[in-house]
């Protein structure tokens, strides 16, 4: 059976296609998006800084990942990148940030992450890529599924100021999120 926290050798490395170029200054969209904790929240209402990691999906055990899957450059890697942000969360907290994970799938399946995972923060679900759609996030197709690339946007009182992308590895993805905040942030 395979790991879902581990990321397998040799996975292709994505390029940066420039899909997020137009991203940096762009106000984070007033929608609000169904959290795993049952509330709705509005990303561009909150004060101080917000990180939201977009991410394709978040394999289960037992249910094999769709084929191609490991063949898509940059798609692996939800669960070793989640963790990443869960193992970092306080640190992160410290320096003034909120994290959110956003994914297109539902709030049931992302419950079911956040309980196994033991994740310390909200995930969002995008399930009609409303919120993508208007930033023009970066998408894909997949065995009949639109989702989300993975890009990482850190806003501050609802404007973008830095946009990761392409991420990779997607487990390095807390720690350059915490150079950054320390860097520009404090």
């Amino acid at each position: 059976m395979e790991k879902l926290t581990e990321l397998p050798k040799d996975l292709p490395v994505p390029v940066d296609d420039g899909a997020c170029n137009h991203l940096l200054e762009r106000s984070l969209p007033s929608i609000t998006l169904f959290s795993t904790q049952g509330r709705w929240v509005n990303l561009s209402a909150i004060a101080g800084y917000v990180v939201v990691y977009c991410y394709p999906m978040t394999g289960q055990p037992g249910i094999p990942l769709p084929n191609g899957w490991d063949e898509i450059p940059g798609v692996r890697g939800c669960t070793p990148q989640s963790c990443a942000f869960r193992d970092h969360h306080q640190e992160l907290g410290e320096l003034g940030a909120q994290v959110f994970g956003l994914s297109t799938q539902s709030t049931e399946h992302q419950k079911e992450a956040i309980e196994r995972l033991h994740l310390p923060f909200e995930l969002l679900s995008d399930f009609d890529l409303s919120f993508a759609d208007t930033l023009k996030l970066p998408t894909f197709e997949i065995g009949g599924q639109r989702l989300i690339k993975r890009v990482t946007l850190i806003a501050k009182v609802g404007k973008i100021v830095k946009a990761f992308y392409p991420v990779f590895p997607p487990d390095s993805n807390a720690n350059e999120v915490i150079d950054w905040l320390r860097k520009s942030a404090i």
